[in-house]
């Protein structure tokens, strides 16, 4: 009697714990893409972000990479691996939305160009408002998106932090110095707490893919939209090219995450896949980064 009592206490508890952490997972994912963003704003300088963003050059990779180069390379692997319909639907919709909102992170360890970063991410987030919606119900039968949400989402949690850091160190650097160290704090807390949480709440349903293609497809995706955006720079300095692939081989996982909640009767499997993909993107990322970072050191060397 007493064990049953202790047991049932026990489930009570966790299931409490397990709602503490689905009611907190959401507006943690906004502070960590916040922070990013406003981290990523005040390391920018603004004369070298507005030529960043008259760059022709850049325009064009970017519009390739991300929109004709990606999803091709999205329904490649889709093609290729026998995966289930649910994975095939959270890769094609991770493949129209590059740009992870950790992206500062890893461009500091590559030891990339922060500026032309700084002026990369408003690129790519226009760029996926546009097409993410044009794109998708092509690549996904019966899917249509929210234009006003994504605008939404990038304005409030991406837009505006991005540009008030940018304008702090612009306009008044002394302030954006001493609050540096605290954001960049928070960036990084921030992250790890996400990398805890989604495991503690999605961990059950990411074992049970184990040999279902679904982490090769994601490993596939990555490895060579990064390489191909790396080696073929088209004349862009090292740092930039690094810049550009962390860019393309990451996801924007908060717009596919909100992409995926208009798709009617939705698959639980497709969020778990998306998931995913965030968590095994950081990784990815941060082994890029420090090839990157290396060949940076010899690039100066």
């Amino acid at each position: 009697m007493a064990s049953n009592i202790e047991s049932n206490r026990k489930k009570k508890d966790m299931n409490q714990i397990l709602q503490f952490l689905e009611n907190t997972f959401e507006p943690l994912v906004f502070i960590f893409t916040v922070s990013n963003l406003a981290i990523m704003g005040l390391q920018a300088k603004m004369p070298e972000l507005i030529a960043g963003l008259k760059n022709k050059k850049a325009l064009v990779l970017i519009f390739v990479w991300g929109w004709v180069l990606g999803p091709a390379l999205g329904l490649l692997t889709a093609w290729i691996l026998p995966l289930s319909e649910p994975f095939v639907i959270g890769l094609l919709l991770c493949s129209l939305a590059p740009c992870a909102p950790f992206l500062p992170l890893m461009v500091t360890k590559a030891d990339g160009d922060m500026n032309f970063a700084s002026a990369l991410f408003p690129l790519v987030a226009i760029g996926t408002i546009i097409f993410m919606p044009l794109l998708a119900p092509f690549l996904i039968k019966g899917v249509t998106l929210s234009v006003g949400g994504l605008v939404k989402l990038f304005l409030i949690s991406m837009l505006i932090p991005l540009i008030i850091g940018v304008a702090l160190k612009h306009y008044m650097e002394t302030v954006s110095n001493k609050i540096f160290p605290v954001v960049n704090f928070i960036a990084k807390l921030s992250a790890l707490a996400t990398i805890i949480w989604s495991f503690a709440l999605y961990s059950p349903e990411m074992l049970a893919t184990v040999g279902s293609f679904g982490l090769l497809s994601m490993t596939i995706f990555m490895v060579i939209i990064g390489w191909i955006t790396y080696r073929i720079g088209f004349g862009m300095k090292q740092n930039q090219r690094s810049v550009m692939s962390l860019g393309m081989l990451t996801r924007n996982g908060a717009v596919v995450l909100l992409a995926a909640m208009t798709v009617p009767d939705l698959d639980p499997l497709v969020i778990t896949y998306i998931i995913m993909f965030i968590l095994w993107s950081f990784v990815i990322a941060a082994i890029a980064a420090r090839i990157f970072g290396k060949q940076a050191f010899k690039s100066v060397a």
